[in-house]
């Protein structure tokens, strides 16, 4: 059972906007029967500020279960509206930490596929360009650092930071996996892994536009997993 104090999660509010560094392990909403999620927690708490109504949460982006990092949270359906069509317009910026067992094989590039999501047993695959139901994935990447770990396959853990052009399903796992570059801890694309580590994903950065101010927002969250664990954030981001 999650335990942790959703307040401890908040990193900005005001009467628009929420925005939260969501836990790995925590999904965004639609958890299991029993199982808290981001969406209920987040209300629960918005209601007891304000006991005058049902309260309003619109869910602006999201993150895959075992991925921590950033959310913005609409409080107001006109807020939501605005971050929405920034969200549609490719205006809101989303930065990702990725920790990798595998060296890029250049410092800085890019990589460019076509993924199809397979609902039924929630995964993404890539395929070929011209597959029904598969849509074109692009992603820009900079390998930040390197250090030893005796606990992985290649011997170290390398910090890569990766900028989203879009956003499919699983996007930056599949993609890095297909790449040669798998991330330490994922489960689902690199079984593989022995180094009992957290999965190495965070999302560390997001700069939008106040809905309703239109005042510059730029939020960065440091990861907590442990596959981030003796890395320089400073230096290396």
């Amino acid at each position: 059972m999650w335990k942790t104090d959703i307040r401890d999660t908040i990193l900005y509010e005001d009467q628009a906007i929420m925005v939260c560094h969501k836990p790995a392990g925590l999904a965004v909403q639609n958890a299991r029967i029993g199982t808290m999620d981001m969406e209920s927690a987040l209300k629960n708490y918005l209601a007891e500020k304000n006991t005058e109504g049902i309260p309003y949460l619109g869910i602006i982006n999201r993150l895959d279960q075992p991925v921590e990092g950033l959310l913005v949270f609409a409080k107001t359906s006109r807020a939501a509206a605005g971050l929405s069509r920034q969200m549609e317009k490719n205006k809101i910026e989303k930065v990702y930490l990725a920790v990798s067992d595998r060296i890029p094989p250049e410092k800085e590039g890019q990589l460019e596929d076509y993924l199809k999501k397979d609902g039924r047993n929630n995964s993404s695959v890539v395929a070929e360009s011209g597959t029904k139901g598969a849509k074109k994935a692009k992603l820009f990447y900079r390998a930040a650092g390197t250090i030893p770990d005796s606990r992985t396959e290649t011997g170290l853990r390398c910090l890569i930071q990766i900028r989203l052009e879009t956003g499919r399903h699983h996007q930056i796992r599949v993609q890095m996996a297909h790449a040669g570059m798998p991330l330490i801890g994922d489960r689902k694309y690199y079984p593989e892994d022995k180094s009992g580590l957290s999965l190495g994903l965070c999302s560390s950065v997001l700069r939008f536009l106040h809905p309703e101010s239109g005042k510059k927002m730029e939020f960065r969250a440091e990861p907590k997993g442990n596959a981030f664990e003796g890395f320089d954030m400073g230096k290396c981001c």
